[in-house]
């Protein structure tokens, strides 16, 4: 799509002849709005007979219209445009930049004066200075300068717009800056003033980079909106919840209609929805942009899961694509996943599977450490053993590296206080995946060990108290342990997987799910090596992943694997929460028969809440009682 440069002003101000110059320099065709006049408006005009908007508004129609079309390749139109209800329906046609060509009402007199054979007649120029309103974020030059220099100045203005602008320099917005700045896109960068506690951030973190010297710092709202080039882009990178309703705020008063935001924050997808449904209505297009691979993922390439406009993305997602990791073949491991709240419904489940992911791993470490008593080394090499083969995953990887770590002689993981916190991420994949109706067993338990981790108090004084038999089992070997560990991941993936697929049938999201497993195989926390074996089955199954013939081998191939370590590690007196909730799912969903029939009579018996029988059909109830 190109651009169509409006070159506007009073009659008399030099549109044509500026608008014919600028087209040589673009190298576009010129087209003079005045042709497109009807007959009786010029008729009009010559008998000094002012316009009505009625007069204008076909005219105005006809050229959004041609603008359309224009807009495949770019063009410039010379065109008064004096009104910015005239603007609007010019820009409805396409992408629109105004250069506004301003003079005082004396000089353009002397130029209408000296004219001839011209069809507007020069005493109807108050009228025009009356009727025009001033544009607010239009390229504007000072119409007495030479035709030349006007052009010039122009390209120079237009040059200097910013690409893309960026709000909120936290440890994220920084890295994403610098990615963006790296891969040639001009950036403004814009970071609140608090006076003796945040001044300046922007403009010193610009002067900290290299890769920044093209790009601009403010901590002046209005000045950094209208650093950016229209249509504006404006990526918002600070804290879920208040922080991104007062930041959209303050931005929507400068903003004009097909400008698009995009909050890469960790935010509710039920709250990205809102804002999308909010800003949608004010012309306005939103993205809630999940973003997942750290400090150093965004600085280098993340995985990023765009949800909301489509015509937005259209606008924006060659910026995301090009920050983004890659997959095997080299394409980005970014991709828009829908409508409204989708992104950070994806970006939610990623960080549920991640929570149970972190979760196992920390389960076979303690038990590799606390039952075999074996040494941080020792479980250091055996990560980065099992991390050369199918078990191959990021977090893997940075757990053997993390237990070599040392401060002087003293491993850094003994000196870790072990209470894990947690953003929000986890919990929230927890309420939305019963609000939907699904199972999300592994990463639901994987958040409430968090939490009772954090009661490091109460479990150190219940230690004293409890007299339990903890004792060093013989029976688990360092195979079963890691068939037991491969078992259980497959299990989490693929229950998260099902609330994406379930999520995708109660909001009409139409999620792609293998898409989903490809811009989840490089830069993001859970990339893995089975990620891209996901991806590879879900090609061709729409089905739940645990009804997949590749599951099933998979799952078969080590499940007396994973009962033995439950059963070993509970017999030590060790607790593997998420060991035992993969354990637990499985079985009851591989279980035609379940015990679910006690629970319809139970509900039935004091609730009256009916229930269904296997050998007629309809809805029953009985007086249990008699």
């Amino acid at each position: 799509m190109g651009v169509v440069y409006i070159v506007m002003g009073v009659s008399g101000v030099g549109k044509t002849t500026i608008g014919k110059l600028l087209a040589t320099e673009l190298g576009v065709p010129f087209f003079d709005a005045d042709d497109y006049h009807p007959e009786s408006n010029k008729n009009k005009m010559a008998s000094g007979i002012p316009l009505q908007d009625a007069d204008r508004w076909p005219w105005l129609k006809l050229l959004s219209q041609n603008i359309t079309e224009w807009s495949n390749d770019g063009a410039v139109l010379a065109c008064s445009a004096l009104k910015e209800s005239y603007r609007e329906i010019l820009e409805a046609g396409g992408d629109v930049k105004f250069v506004f060509l301003e003079g005082s009402q004396e000089d353009i007199a002397n130029r209408l004066a000296a004219r001839k054979d011209h069809f507007f007649d020069p005493t109807l120029l108050q009228s025009q200075f009356d009727t025009l309103e001033k544009p607010k974020n239009a390229i504007v030059v000072n119409a007495k300068n030479k035709p030349e220099v006007i052009v010039r100045e122009v390209m120079s203005k237009e040059n200097t717009k910013s690409e893309l602008g960026l709000i909120g320099l936290g440890v994220m917005g920084k890295s994403l800056a610098r990615n963006f700045a790296t891969k040639g896109i001009k950036m403004s960068l814009y970071n609140r003033h608090v006076a003796g506690k945040e001044e300046k951030v922007a403009s010193k973190f610009v002067d900290q980079y290299k890769e920044l010297e093209d790009s601009n710092g403010y901590d002046d709202l209005e000045a950094f909106v209208n650093s950016l080039a229209i249509p504006r882009k404006i990526f918002i990178m600070v804290n879920a919840g208040p922080a991104i309703d007062a930041v959209i705020r303050s931005l929507v008063p400068h903003l004009s209609e097909g400008d698009v935001l995009m909050d890469g924050g960790n935010s509710h997808y039920k709250n990205t929805q809102d804002r999308f449904e909010l800003l949608k209505d004010k012309g306005i297009h939103f993205l809630g942009v999940g973003v997942s691979g750290g400090e150093k993922g965004a600085l280098e390439g993340p995985s990023i899961m765009p949800g909301g406009s489509k015509e937005g993305y259209e606008l924006v997602g060659a910026y995301l694509e090009r920050i983004a990791a890659r997959d095997k073949n080299k394409d980005a491991c970014c991709t828009r996943l829908g409508d409204g709240g989708s992104g950070h419904f994806v970006k939610m489940i990623h960080n549920g599977i991640e929570y149970a992911e972190m979760q196992l791993i920390a389960e076979v470490y303690d038990v590799l450490k606390t039952n075999l008593q074996l040494d941080n080394s020792t479980i250091s090499n055996y990560f980065k053993d099992w991390n050369q083969g199918a078990l191959e995953s990021y977090l893997l990887e940075i757990s053997g590296h993390i237990l070599t770590k040392k401060e002087g002689d003293v491993f850094l993981i003994d000196v870790i206080l072990d209470k894990a916190k947690q953003k929000g991420t986890g919990g929230w994949s927890t309420t939305a995946a019963l609000e939907i109706g699904t199972s999300l067993d592994t990463i639901s338990q994987a958040v409430m060990t968090r939490i009772v981790s954090g009661y490091k108090e109460e479990r150190t004084r219940a230690e004293e108290m409890y007299t339990l038999s903890r004792k060093h089992t013989t029976l688990l070997s360092i195979e079963t342990i890691k068939k037991a560990y491969k078992v259980a991941r497959i299990i989490n993936h693929c229950i998260g997987m099902e609330a994406l697929r379930k999520a995708s049938q109660e909001y009409n999201w139409d999620l792609n799910l293998s898409e989903i497993t490809r811009i989840w195989t490089n830069g993001c926390i859970i990339r893995s090596r089975f990620m891209e074996t996901l991806g590879a089955i879900l090609t061709t199954s729409s089905d739940s992943l645990f009804l997949s013939n590749d599951i099933r081998i998979a799952i078969q191939a080590g499940l007396d694997d994973l009962i033995s370590f439950q059963a070993e590690t509970l017999k030590s007196g060790m607790a593997t929460p998420v060991f035992s909730a993969a354990t637990n799912y499985i079985l009851a969903f591989t279980r035609g028969e379940s015990s679910a029939n006690m629970i319809q009579a139970q509900r039935d018996y004091f609730g009256a809440h009916t229930y269904e029988r296997k050998d007629k059909t309809g809805s029953f109830h009985t007086n249990w009682e008699d």
